[in-house]
């Protein structure tokens, strides 16, 4: 710097300078325009900020019409007793609501002390919370990890702003929250904080696919939760800020660190002592997590009674007038309450037994179902289903059906086809081996009073989830001889005139197109029986010739009104190819030879009908639907019912039945001290074996096959049915009175008859065959034994004798009497024979053979007639001489080959 007096002068020159004096003034004008520049854009951009925040405000929804009462509540299934058996949900709706006094005042401190300590303190937001978050997101580089958000802004954003997880950006974000602290603010002022803080508690999401403190409480600690400790309360709270990374099942260990902060927070803010907190930090809470968890995932699988309860309440919503939409949503997340028909003593008697595995035939075999995905060496997938792994095992050994004699094979087999289908580079991508049991079963248990399903079991062997295979409602299959009394002799009984006395005769017969019928036991055939010993025997001759007079349509339509709905009059199905005709309207659906089969459900309500005096009830899971709010929207209460068959000609059944179960093919199933009365099923080459039966209390029916139709083997496999019937029903009785059947208090009277023709005894003549059966009345008979004959009878060819025969004896024969007309099949013509009392019989006699003997004018016409007689006479003589020997170890006659437990019949 100059300070000499010249330096000094230049100074003062060029300070008043002219030019200096512009320049000075230019560049003040030009910061006082600057500032008014900048005041201007200041003052607009204020306006712009205001008139955005007011948009942003007045955009926000009304506070009127907020809703902060969270939606879609779990529906519960409850039994008889009022147990709650099962909790149904579906996304966003695992929710149970509770009240204020059912909180514990150590969990809403707990949540108020780690997400909101101002909470009783501030409006709605907390100012101090903001500048906070503020501040330690400026001091750790603008990253802004730490939340200001009130719990009441929290509850806003889960049940107002429920779209924020899709916000596009940082202006839609701002967005929501200038509106979720406004309404915050405004719903300070209409609503209490307790009241705040409840809504919330109820809301919140906290793992496991839990919404609210109360679905919290039971899925961690299964109680309710107003029986919470502070240790557990601090586990609750601890999760909220991250329900995932703080889970307390799969990260324990960082929930344990949050329920100290938790807990930490409530003593620093003085909710808690420092005793409370130590003893709480000591609590190993986390280990009975663990074990309320492994119950909780078992449960978590509905049962096949609830798959087939919520099956009845979604149709019976849509035919209510729901559309599947609304029906689907309202079942899994309308807060329902559901009262089923479930008996929990029974049904506990049905698993238990069913789950026993000494119950089932040893050496259990396997049934596969396999997928395979293979990641190829060039990026490529390729999937293989099971039907493809069959394939491949079929070209080895045509038998092959996916069944397997242990895992063990099942798993080695696996690991050749993986060798045979992966190449060079290949990669298993993803792999599904599912092994079920075999047979498998199933079984319904139903109170015929009231129509009620009290227990269900749909499948043997582990359930693996919910709506899996139920074997008891989901499946057809062939019902073998279980339909020979709903098809057959219901309707024979009840409409056709025929009675339990009628006689049938079990002898060589035809379908109408040819094929043979076939009984049981083999090619053997057991002559003139009743309609009782063909029920009591099973006998398939006898069915079909019964259904066959009285015709398949009659027989079809008493099917239908037992409530079978898988029976069809016609329908067309594509084979090979072709399209064929089928329909149920034909003289096998007396065998149970139909076209689609029956659930196990139906044929046990078509039973219980008859067990409930021949009122059939539409069987049902369920009683009520109660909605949320405590409103009836389905009421099941009254009985869909109608009278299928008279009560005397369902006692006439009972009164069958319960002789298959004391002398029949049932035997086996008799438990004692109680009337049992039932029937058994089994179809050709044994794929399906059932057994349907019924006491004065409770109708079952079980069955067992192979899912996949493999035929049943030898020995207990083809007895599982009936053994699984007798254990259930034995432990359902244990405990209740013995009871008979009621008999009708009129309507049927007792006559006797005689046993062979099922017609009036003729004196001294069918005395040896007087039998005393049941009948409607108006159905007992009128007309005489046509079966018994006395008089003269030829020796030789055992007919009455012709007047010219030399080989007449006084004896008595039994005749083949006259059969319905529906029944001749062109082989045989009718012809009377008077009785040596006077009678006349109509006897059924084969084309080309006399009523008589053959020793007529006609015969004697013959050349060699004297040479003929001569023959037989010789034949007479040895046959008489034969007689008279030590007779051997005699073998059985035909027809009384002992009973076998099984009765297969066949099917079309």
């Amino acid at each position: 710097m100059n300070y000499s007096k010249k330096g000094i002068h230049n100074k003062q020159k060029s300070l008043h300078a002219t030019s200096a004096k512009l320049g000075r003034k230019l560049l003040l004008a030009t910061l006082n325009l600057s500032l008014l520049l900048v005041l201007a854009v200041g003052i607009i951009g204020l306006c712009m900020g205001l008139g955005i925040f007011k948009g942003v405000i007045d955009s926000a929804p009304s506070i009127e019409n907020v809703q902060v009462t969270p939606t879609g509540f779990s529906t519960f299934v409850y039994d008889l007793e009022g147990n709650q058996t099962a909790k149904l949900i579906s996304q966003n709706s695992n929710r149970i609501p509770v009240t204020q006094d059912m909180i514990p005042e150590d969990l809403a401190h707990a949540f108020v002390a780690i997400e909101d300590e101002r909470f009783y303190e501030h409006n709605g937001i907390d100012i101090k919370g903001i500048f906070r978050a503020a501040y330690t997101g400026i001091m750790n580089g603008f990253h802004f990890t730490e939340g200001a958000s009130t719990i009441t802004q929290q509850l806003l954003k889960n049940n107002v702003f429920t779209d924020w997880t899709s916000e596009q950006g940082f202006a839609d974000s701002m967005k929501r929250k200038i509106q979720e602290q406004y309404l915050a603010i405004e719903l300070t002022k209409t609503m209490s904080k307790d009241d705040v803080l409840l809504n919330y508690m109820n809301t919140i999401n906290l793992g496991q696919n839990t919404l609210g403190v109360q679905a919290a409480s039971l899925r961690y600690f299964n109680k309710s939760v107003n029986s919470l400790t502070l240790s557990e309360c601090a586990v609750i709270a601890g999760i909220t800020q991250n329900p995932s990374r703080f889970n307390p099942i799969s990260h324990p260990d960082d929930n344990a660190t949050r329920r100290k902060k938790v807990l930490g927070n409530m003593l620093d803010q003085g909710y808690i002592t420092q005793t409370e907190y130590d003893e709480a930090m000591a609590d190993d809470v986390y280990s009975r997590i663990q074990v309320v968890n492994e119950d909780a995932e078992e449960s978590m699988v509905n049962t096949y009674f609830v798959d087939a309860l919520t099956d009845d309440v979604m149709n019976d919503l849509l035919a209510a007038g729901y559309n599947e939409t609304q029906a689907f949503t309202l079942l899994y997340s309308g807060g329902l309450k559901i009262y089923s028909t479930q008996d929990p003593h029974i049904q506990s008697i049905c698993d238990e037994v069913f789950s026993n595995e000494e119950n089932y035939p040893a050496n259990t075999r396997w049934y596969l179902n396999y997928a395979l995905t293979i990641k190829k060496a060039n990026g490529d997938f390729e999937n293989h289903s099971t039907e493809m792994y069959r394939a491949h095992y079929r070209e080895l050994d045509p038998s092959f059906n996916l069944i397997y004699d242990s895992q063990e094979d099942a798993y080695a087999q696996i690991e050749d086809y993986k060798s045979f289908v992966l190449g060079d580079g290949d990669e298993v991508f993803d792999e599904s081996i599912n092994l079920t049991p075999q047979p498998q079963v199933s079984i319904t248990v139903e109170d015929q009073s009231t129509g009620y399903v009290v227990a269900m079991v749909g499948g043997r062997g582990a359930k693996e989830g919910s709506k899996t295979l139920n074997r008891a409602t989901d499946t057809t299959r062939q019902p073998g001889s279980t339909f020979k009394i709903v098809a057959a002799y219901a309707p024979a009984l009840d409409s056709a005139g025929l009675t339990l006395a009628t006689v049938v005769n079990d002898a060589p017969f035809n379908y109408a197109n040819g094929r043979p019928v076939r009984n049981w036991w083999g090619d053997g055939y057991r002559g003139l029986n009743s309609l009782r010993k063909g029920i009591i025997d099973s006998m398939n001759i006898i069915a079909v010739k019964t259904l066959t007079m009285i015709t398949p349509q009659l027989g079809f339509d008493y099917v239908k009104n037992f409530g079978f709905t898988t029976v069809v009059d016609r329908k067309e199905i594509t084979v090979n190819g072709e399209t064929q005709i089928f329909s149920d309207i034909q003289q096998s659906l007396a065998l149970g030879g139909i076209t689609e089969g029956v659930t196990n459900e139906e044929l046990n309500a078509a039973y219980a009908a008859i067990a409930n005096g021949g009122t059939y009830i539409k069987p049902k899971l369920y009683t009520r639907v109660v909605d949320h709010d405590g409103n009836v929207i389905l009421d099941n209460t009254e009985p869909d019912s109608r009278q299928v068959i008279k009560e005397t000609t369902a006692w006439l059944l009972t009164s069958a039945m319960m002789d298959v179960v004391t002398q029949g093919t049932g035997s086996s199933v008799n438990f004692g001290n109680m009337a049992i009365a039932g029937k058994t099923g089994t179809t050709s080459d044994y794929n399906d074996i059932w057994f349907s039966g019924y006491t004065p209390y409770y109708t079952a029916t079980t069955w067992a096959g192979y899912d996949n139709n493999t035929k049943l083997r030898k020995g207990d496999e083809r007895n599982v049915a009936k053994k699984l019937w007798r254990a259930v029903m034995a432990k359902i009785h244990e405990d209740l009175p013995s009871e008979a059947f009621q008999m009708p208090s009129s309507g049927l009277v007792q006559a006797t008859v005689c046993a062979r023709s099922g017609k009036l005894p003729i004196a001294g003549l069918c005395d040896g065959t007087l039998r005393t059966e049941y009948f409607a009345e108006g159905t007992v008979p009128t007309e005489s034994c046509d079966v018994h004959y006395q008089g003269m009878i030829c020796q030789y060819c055992n007919l009455p004798a012709s007047e010219q025969c030399p080989f007449k004896v006084g004896g008595v024969l039994e005749l083949t009497p006259i059969e319905h007309p529906n029944l001749q099949q062109g082989s045989a013509t009718m012809q009377q024979i008077t009785n040596a009392d006077g009678s006349v019989s109509t006897v059924a006699v084969p084309q080309n053979q006399s009523a008589t003997c053959p020793h007529n004018a006609e015969f004697y016409a013959q050349p060699d007639a004297l040479a003929i007689e001569e023959q037989q006479r010789n034949e007479i003589a040895a046959a008489q001489a034969a007689l008279q020997q030590p007779p051997a170890d005699a073998a059985p006659a035909e027809g009384t080959a002992p009973l076998d437990d099984s009765d297969g019949v066949p099917t079309e």
